[in-house]
């Protein structure tokens, strides 16, 4: 049964400042609870692209997030490869917000592996991208996360 979660922010930043931190894997520790990030055959200060494969590790956890589509300044898409989820998909949408900055709508779905597990993931994810949405907002804001 697939699950969903949907968190919003705001950035006083405009959409390519917010859209140049999600697309450079470097800058994500800096304002994520993430702890490192790496890329698959590049390197996290370079600019990813379409199909680039990122690796987050938080605590002991790896994330593998393969990049399914990116529409400069507007829309990020990726997909969670393994992890605790037999099937991910992530969508962060930028619009210029009314009065200048940028509405940041991060959002998902999933399936867990472990049946009777979603209602878990959903509570503690909406929690855990709350914190990346508004991180990420603060960061291209310029503020110190």
């Amino acid at each position: 049964m697939p699950y969903s979660y949907g968190v919003t922010a705001r950035s006083q930043a405009a959409p390519d400042a917010v859209f140049a931190a999600l697309t450079h894997a470097a800058t994500w520790p800096l304002w994520s609870p993430i702890d490192s990030a790496d890329v698959e055959n590049g390197d996290p200060a370079d600019r990813q692209q379409f199909g680039d494969t990122r690796i987050f590790r938080t605590g002991r956890s790896v994330a593998r997030e393969r990049i399914l589509e990116l529409v400069t300044d507007r829309r990020f898409v990726y997909d969670n490869a393994g992890g605790p989820f037999r099937s991910y998909h992530g969508t962060v949408d930028l619009a210029p917000a009314p009065g200048g900055g940028t509405d940041i709508s991060w959002s998902a779905t999933f399936e867990p592996k472990v049946p009777l597990t979603g209602g878990f993931w959903r509570w503690y994810l909406t929690r855990f991208m709350q914190r990346m949405a508004d991180g990420l907002a603060a960061y291209a804001d310029g503020a110190t996360v």
